[in-house]
């Protein structure tokens, strides 16, 4: 019998990704062909193609990622699963006085303080980012710092962030930043690893900052759950406290604020998200979330040479402010990190979509089969 032949298009992308409920949005398939558009947190492929090995296929991070692939590309060495990911420092962080007044900025506003230091002394050209319309969430490419601060704040839906990236390389832009979630720097990786093995390849990328995150709402679903509390064009920011707070935030423009439970939130989140083995954004330059406890302070993950030296330098010129990090929050956040990891892990084993298929059909996720037996045990042993 012939073997089957693995399509790498978009055919291969819908069956593995978007009719299996594997989507988050992120954006990597849009805005480079005519045929996938999104629409109010929605992907969806309008018109068929024939395209056999396409950039659609080759960026998801929800399809055939491989992991040590990646982490050679990147870290130099293979993938270990350690719940932080590879780093090279670990620090509490906050603004410097030279960042200016950041007061939309979310906890210590360490990554609008990286971004415009990047910016500024030209390690980037640019850098896209995530602003919103009410509370539907725009992917933007900016190039100066007040629009920097306009996007400042977490958004916590899920957007198609990296579409902005993709009209920037098409209008011939490099050196971009980018600030993104798990899923996006995923993504961002492998478009910067050439997946199609291209000799004209050009690395777009001159700073990836990631964040925290443990899960992303559907627009769709949350819209009308904010608009029964409050009208969405009238909410200035929303916040999730670190635990166990266990609620959101939803500040309103008049000062208003309004809290629901997190009991209420996660069924608004996407199945893709349940699938998510990284809550640091492990394949990012820099790293940076919420300090538990200490909500007016980040945690900054140095992982690269690049992040180093960007994070040092910001640091000399007073663009950013360090300290040690607690111990308590550092084991606090190695478990949480952890348990996302390995519950994610189970889930994609369970359901057959990791290293599975032995070439004719593309797993979601390829790893080290140890390290992968090492995790999942580790779970089931607890």
């Amino acid at each position: 019998m012939e073997e089957s032949v693995v399509n790498r298009g978009q055919s291969g992308l819908r069956a593995k990704v978007l009719d299996a409920g594997l989507c988050t949005g992120c954006g990597a398939c849009i805005d480079i062909c005519p045929y996938f558009r999104t629409y109010r947190g929605k992907t969806s492929a309008l018109f068929p193609c024939i395209v056999e090995e396409g950039r659609c296929f080759a960026w998801c991070p929800k399809v055939e990622v491989n992991l040590d692939e990646l982490s050679n590309r990147i870290f130099g060495g293979p993938y270990d699963g350690l719940p932080l990911g590879s780093l090279k420092s670990l620090k509490a962080s906050k603004a410097g006085p030279e960042a200016g007044s950041i007061s939309d900025a979310q906890a210590g506003g360490t990554v609008s303080a990286l971004v415009t230091f990047a910016l500024k002394q030209g390690y980037i050209k640019g850098a896209v980012l995530t602003d919103r319309e009410g509370l539907l969430p725009l992917p933007r490419y900016v190039d100066s710092v007040d629009d920097i601060l306009r996007c400042a704040s977490s958004k916590y839906t899920a957007a198609p962030t990296l579409s902005a990236v993709n009209r920037a390389v098409a209008e011939g832009r490099r050196d971009i930043g980018l600030v993104g979630t798990p899923c996006q720097v995923l993504a961002s990786a492998l478009m910067r690893s050439n997946q199609l093995q291209r000799d004209d390849f050009v690395d777009p990328f001159g700073l990836v900052v990631g964040l925290f995150c443990t899960w992303a709402v559907d627009y769709r679903l949350f819209e009308p759950f904010i608009a029964a509390r409050i009208s969405p064009e009238r909410v200035k920011k929303i916040d999730i406290p670190p635990p166990p707070a266990e609620i959101m935030e939803i500040f309103g423009e008049d000062g208003t604020r309004m809290e629901c439970s997190l009991e209420e939130i996660r069924p608004l989140v996407p199945e893709g998200c349940a699938y998510c083995i990284d809550m640091t954004s492990e394949f990012s330059d820099i790293s940076v979330g919420v300090m538990e406890g200490r909500p007016e302070m980040n945690t900054l993950i140095v992982r690269t040479d690049r992040g180093e030296r960007i994070v040092d330098e910001a640091v000399s010129a007073g663009f950013l402010e360090i300290s040690d990090m607690p111990p308590d929050n550092l084991e606090h956040l190695t478990w949480a990190a952890g348990n996302k990891k390995k519950r994610a892990l189970l889930r994609a084993r369970e359901r057959g979509i990791i290293n599975s298929g032995g070439g004719k059909e593309p797993s979601y996720l390829l790893m080290n089969a140890e390290v992968l037996t090492r995790l999942t045990e580790e779970e089931r042993g607890r």
